[in-house]
């Protein structure tokens, strides 16, 4: 069995007028989130960054991609365990932004994301789902 590999990224993408991108999830409604995902076999984050940006959004990763230089650690859900190798208890998540000039219109993976929004920082903020996706969304500048 393939197992994924234990690090991931998040891109926050907002715009100049500080709204923020936010995706919901297919498999869990209730879930909203920032662009995410899982590092591939010998790839770097900034280059995953990239790929999950595009694979999710259909937005082209160019200068504005800003590493934060900043992770996060935090346990895998027993849900997601099995993705893993038997061992793997955490994930190690890197942290990216994206800054536009105004809000763009988004072409979503049907598979992953049924819908999305660009909402104020306040309001993004009481809407996502992940703690550390909160907390960026609270560090942008």
């Amino acid at each position: 069995m393939h197992y994924k590999r234990p690090e991931s990224v998040l891109v926050v993408i907002y715009t100049a007028a500080d709204e923020v991108l936010l995706m919901q999830r297919c498999d869990v409604p209730t879930f909203w989130q920032s662009v995410t995902g899982s590092l591939r076999e010998n790839e770097t984050p900034i280059d995953a960054a990239r790929r999950e940006m595009w694979e999710e959004t259909r937005l082209v990763a160019d200068e504005r991609l800003h590493d934060c230089q900043s992770t996060n650690r935090f346990e895998i859900k027993p849900p997601w365990r099995a993705r893993y190798a038997p061992e793997v208890t955490h994930n190690t998540e890197y942290v990216f932004t994206f800054c536009l000039p105004a809000r763009q219109p988004i072409q979503l993976n049907p598979t992953e994301h049924s819908n999305y929004c660009w909402l104020p920082r306040t309001e993004a903020v009481e809407k996502v789902s992940s703690y550390t996706n909160r907390d960026a969304i609270l560090k942008l500048p």
